[in-house]
């Protein structure tokens, strides 16, 4: 397959990350998976999800680099904004976090092409995070949500068996879903 097909995968957990490869490889992209989540609460969460991703990467023959879990690196960069509502300003720089993250790590290993599983959330605003994308060279702008990315997600974790968490993966998010 050609170098430019091969696309650097920000992956925020396994169950995201089932029908975003499922997508990527039917439009005949090459996906390198990236788990890159400091804004996790725990690193036994982190180990957790990153476990799961592996499970999904082995039924797909995919490579996986995991990033260092730097949670202290996170809190820094929303720092102020702990307070913010779910979905708002903190969740916003979360997002240029991870990307910013992703963007260098494509850089490093010579990937043109990066993008991201959080946008097959319907809990994620894609234009939102397009808008940060956009602001990195490579950043392929894909809706994961779109073709029924989501519910395709559910399914393909169920038919998997993957631990499906119920919150984002900061503690903000955990609290505020605790709240509902």
């Amino acid at each position: 397959m050609q170098n430019e097909k091969k696309i650097l995968l920000h992956v925020c957990c396994g169950p995201c990350s089932t029908s975003s490869i499922e997508r990527l490889l039917s439009d005949s992209w090459t996906p390198v998976l990236y788990f890159s989540n400091s804004n996790i609460d725990t690193k036994e969460e982190f180990e957790k999800r990153y476990k799961e991703l592996l499970k999904v990467a082995a039924l797909n023959n995919l490579e996986v680099i995991k990033d260092d879990y730097d949670h202290p690196s996170w809190l820094s960069a929303i720092k102020g904004y702990e307070k913010e509502r779910e979905g708002g300003s903190r969740c916003l720089l979360c997002f240029e976090y991870n990307l910013r993250r992703a963007y260098m790590k494509a850089k490093e290993l010579g990937i043109s092409h990066f993008t991201t599983t959080l946008t097959v959330s319907r809990f994620k605003n894609s234009k939102a995070i397009f808008s940060i994308g956009e602001k990195f060279d490579g950043f392929e702008e894909i809706d994961f949500k779109k073709k029924d990315g989501f519910n395709r997600s559910i399914i393909l974790s169920r038919k998997m068996g993957l631990y499906r968490q119920n919150y984002c993966g900061c503690e903000f998010s955990k609290e505020a879903r605790s709240k509902v």
